[in-house]
């Protein structure tokens, strides 16, 4: 592959521009859709994957009815409904991966636009959301089949509307911002008098009346402290001693990456070398230009930003590399796979998030390879045939595929005379690790088994099968955090590439062992479920759930 046409150097960042050089159909690398059900009832606003392989998925609660019914004769009242008092469907499904089945869930108060992270102890803890449900906590238990959603009606000290949520080294929520809300606190509390922090960073990159700093992009770096990104701008957070520990430079131009202009962010894979990760880096990919959101609002439907900016955060002088990726994006997600690349998907071309202002989905994926050279790192995807545009979801599956759905652009649910309908569909895309030819290479691992519990620093030994001749030298050991994901964002997402990859030997016909190190401590891999997948030549298992503590 031929070298970037053009290369600008300044003293603050490097701009790569490389957009015509990727291929765009490659059938070996370029993926397969399938579509899992037409309809689930509710549109998949927000998606977290469950330790049971299920999947809990809600929207919203103040905008009439569903197409799912609450079971049993069920329903509930809502004074903030404009539609209706009483509603008698559900607004929130459990999606069962293994059975293709969805289950209704009851939710109480509204969860529109709302976050939430996975517990130590694979309980999904969602906080805030609309109206009276802008201070609740929300518990889904996920140790019985028929669990349901618990509420605890004034779990939070302020109202959350589009916050992010990061799980901390010591297993508790942060719950950062939301619409007006310029502070933080944490989930569950310590006392019960615990307020929130505030946060001054949260100001400072409000553009007043648009904001452009709703669901900012948080990560927990290996010194324990907090990347925050918001608006085009970031620093580096103690949360215990609310202090600013570093601002790193604006991303080049300057643009806004936040919601409404909404972008989106992955945490890089982290490599743990003797219980040590050397080099921390964050992708920041698409969003809108500055001014877009006002002129989508007036019927101008700008055309969205092409440009990811990479910083290596751990570097003691970091600098934004900038690249320019082969398709312009905006309300596009950001999914982490287990063979570490990086997966790009969903949202449009033109416009930016809110009611009816993107235009032109972008129906092409993209894959991202971040080791591979500054050159050759984006590859175009097959493309789906459903457009997946506001409030649109994706997350990685145990299986290796993800999970795709959501698109409802509408104040309403709306089905016709519109360009875009809502949409209740999921879909799975399968990346190319999955294509059939790959099978004989694909990894099986065979112990430990599925829900096996390992302590911080532990030895692990992998036992895996493969079919075909193994290169000793090209295994490695992933662990993945399942995600809660929404508005573009999938928060708490983490990959950590385990030490110990060329410790691989054979142990019996076909079959292998690899030694590896789970990782040392809660800043480097926060408690809780984690997938293990076994890569071999960039082709991963399907993975296994580990619950590290």
């Amino acid at each position: 592959m031929a070298s970037p046409h053009l290369i600008i150097f300044s003293s603050s960042f490097l701009i790569f521009f490389a957009a015509a050089l990727y291929p765009t159909a490659a059938a070996p690398t370029a993926g397969s859709w399938s579509l899992l059900q037409s309809t689930i009832g509710i549109s998949s606003m927000h998606m977290q994957l469950l330790p049971t392989d299920r999947v809990i998925i809600f929207d919203r609660t103040d905008f009439g009815t569903s197409n799912i019914s609450l079971p049993d004769g069920k329903c509930r009242e809502d004074p903030y409904d404009k539609v209706l008092k009483k509603d008698c469907t559900a607004h929130s499904v459990e999606y069962d991966i293994t059975s293709n089945y969805v289950r209704p869930l009851m939710v109480l108060t509204d969860v529109w636009c709302s976050s939430g992270a996975l517990m130590p102890d694979g309980s999904l803890v969602q906080t805030g959301g609309f109206n009276d449900g802008d201070h609740v906590v929300r518990v889904f238990n996920n140790s019985c089949s028929n669990c349901d959603w618990e509420e605890i009606e004034s779990g939070l000290v302020q109202r959350r509307w589009y916050a992010t949520n990061h799980i901390l080294p010591d297993g508790r929520q942060i719950v950062i911002g939301g619409r007006r809300q310029f502070n933080y606190e944490f989930y569950p509390k310590t006392v019960a008098s615990e307020k929130a922090y505030s946060l001054p960073f949260l100001v400072q990159t409000n553009d007043p009346n648009i904001e452009n700093n709703l669901y900012p992009f948080v990560f927990l770096n290996t010194d324990g402290n907090l990347f925050i990104f918001a608006n085009n701008r970031a620093i580096l957070f103690n949360y215990s001693r609310n202090r600013v520990l570093k601002t790193f430079p604006e991303i080049p131009g300057g643009e806004p990456r936040n919601y409404p202009s909404t972008g989106s962010a992955v945490l890089l894979p982290l490599r743990v070398v003797q219980g040590n990760v050397t080099a921390v880096e964050v992708l920041v990919c698409g969003g809108a230009p500055k001014g877009a959101f006002v002129n989508a609002q007036n019927g101008k439907f700008d055309v969205a930003l092409n440009s990811c900016g990479r910083i290596n955060i751990s570097d003691h002088d970091p600098k934004w590399v900038v690249e320019i990726m082969p398709l312009a994006r905006v309300m596009g997600d950001m999914v982490l796979l287990p063979n570490n690349d990086v997966l790009i998907i969903n949202g449009g071309s033109n416009g930016t998030a809110g009611w009816g202002y993107g235009r032109n989905p972008v129906l092409n994926p993209l894959i991202y390879r971040p080791y591979n050279p500054i050159d050759s790192r984006f590859y175009v995807q097959n493309p789906s045939t459903i457009p997946r545009m506001y409030h649109s979801t994706a997350i990685l599956l145990r299986d290796g595929r993800v999970l795709v759905g959501g698109s409802n652009p509408h104040v309403y649910y709306n089905f016709t005379n519109v360009l875009y309908p809502t949409e209740l569909s999921l879909e799975a895309f399968s990346p190319s690790y999955l294509d059939p030819n790959s099978s004989s290479i694909r990894p099986k691992i065979i112990s430990p088994v599925t829900q096996t519990k390992m302590q911080y620093g532990e030895q692990i030994v992998v036992r895996f099968t493969v079919q075909n001749e193994v290169n000793l030298n090209g295994i490695s050991v992933t662990l993945i955090a399942p995600s809660f994901n929404t508005h573009s964002f999938s928060m708490n997402q983490r990959l950590l590439v385990l030490d110990g990859g060329n410790t691989t030997r054979g142990v019996g016909q076909l079959t292998y062992e690899v030694n590896t190190t789970a990782p040392p401590a809660g800043h480097i891999a926060p408690p809780g479920y984690y997938m293990l997948f076994v890569v071999h030549q960039e082709i991963p298992s399907e993975g296994i759930w580990v619950l590290i503590h």
